[in-house]
């Protein structure tokens, strides 16, 4: 069964709204008439029933009726991709050198470095990944038919990745390997953000991605492997909300990602060999940003022949670009369903909290920032319906006429 996106979801009821016929159900039995191009510029048809239903969801529930349901851990490592374990292996080469090495050295000497994690991948495990996905067969790229292509403007497509990155002092003082979450535009070759993290998270991809879209603009695409943090529903979720095409790449292709593989590359060979300050992340970060924009971003490109920031510049006319406010920063929130009570109140994280308008008995979206204790903003049928505010039994008895009496009387509430 080929799963359908979020966004072609969205676009197919968008061509509903735009139907001929008086009624809904006209407008969607003609919409069920038309071909749909996909992610992958394929024509998709789809039965009335089944936009049907989309509707109905969506109507319902706003923009998450219409997300595909996914695993309860989706987005949380039960072991490690195929991807980041090539990337692991890659780290431990250097160390054998030109010696021969079998599966069980490679193994070891990765769990030996920090690199591998053995209550993340067992050994029999990583026997398995390694059968599976040929990821120690040779020249297993090369054997791939390759074309070679450029977008023709920037913003059609970015393509993003993770890299192993140094270690670095974290505010205990021990010294952890850092993850650099990047994104490059493919057709000027602008790095659009990087940033090291920690952890490769679903959090620290958000921040990632949040700042690149307020720093370039937004994507017509963008193009991820299939690592968790990538796969997950969150960042599905904002792709859809931004109106950004999120493509995955087939398994261990990595050189269908070949201008952030060469951004990499670069990296290792011009700033990672530098003395950098490692001393903590935040010190480490700002040497990269300085890096990035005053020397690769602003430097002649070899396939360019022209500094891939001025390349960008010349596009920026076409480029939808995310200001950054309030309305904006919710697109990156995360979302929950809740089911408003007769009361107009509904519970979150153990707290009581009132609809901003009569909501009752109405099931609702809220939008809440994962990270920092906010806001909590209430969206019904995609629509937003504004800030929720924390239940005030005192204060809700001041306003009724009863409590105010019983008040004056001196009695209890």
């Amino acid at each position: 069964m080929i799963r359908v996106s979020s966004y072609l979801k969205m676009r197919v009821l968008g061509a509903v709204e735009n139907a001929p016929g008086k009624s809904i159900r006209e407008r969607i039995r003609k919409t069920s008439e038309l071909a749909f191009m996909d992610e992958e510029a394929k024509p998709r048809t789809f039965t009335w029933r089944t936009i049907q239903t989309w509707y109905t969801r969506f109507k319902t529930h706003g923009v998450t009726g219409v997300v595909s349901k996914n695993r309860s851990d989706k987005g949380k490592t039960r072991k490690i991709s195929p991807e980041e374990l090539l990337e692991a292996i890659n780290q431990v080469l250097p160390f054998f050198r030109n010696k021969g090495y079998n599966r069980m050295e490679l193994y070891r000497m990765a769990v030996s470095k920090g690199i591998i994690n053995p209550n993340q991948l067992a050994q029999t495990t990583f026997y398995r990944f390694l059968r599976e996905y040929d990821i120690l067969k040779e020249n297993y790229e090369d054997n791939r038919k390759r074309l070679a292509f450029a977008m023709q403007f920037a913003n059609q497509l970015w393509q993003a990745d993770t890299l192993f990155g140094p270690h670095v002092k974290d505010p205990s003082g021990r010294m952890l390997q850092t993850k650099l979450i990047a994104f490059i535009d493919d057709a000027s070759r602008v790095i659009c953000h990087a940033q090291f993290f920690f952890h490769e998270t679903i959090d620290s991809l958000i921040t990632a991605l949040k700042s690149a879209l307020y720093k370039r603009g937004v994507p017509q695409q963008l193009y991820v492997d299939n690592g968790s943090i990538y796969s997950c529903s969150e960042i599905s979720l904002i792709c859809a909300r931004v109106g950004c095409i999120l493509r995955h790449t087939p398994v261990r292709d990595g050189a269908s990602k070949g201008k952030i593989e060469r951004f990499f590359r670069t990296l290792r060979d011009q700033f990672l060999m530098r003395d950098l300050d490692l001393s903590s992340l935040s010190a480490l970060n700002r040497r990269l940003n300085v890096w990035i924009e005053e020397e690769y971003n602003s430097k002649p490109h070899s396939a360019l022949g022209m500094a891939p920031i001025s390349r960008f510049a010349l596009d920026t006319h076409q480029i939808r670009f995310l200001p950054p406010d309030q309305a904006n920063d919710e697109l990156f929130y995360a979302e929950e369903d809740r089911k408003v009570k007769k009361d107009n109140t509904f519970s979150f994280k153990s707290t009581r909290f009132e609809a901003p308008v009569d909501l009752r008995e109405k099931e609702i979206q809220i939008r809440f920032d994962r990270n920092n204790p906010g806001p909590i903003i209430a969206y019904y049928k995609n629509q937003r319906m504004g800030q929720a505010t924390k239940l005030d039994l005192y204060a809700n008895a001041l306003r009724h006429p009863q409590g105010t009496a019983l008040l004056k009387r001196g009695g209890a509430i």
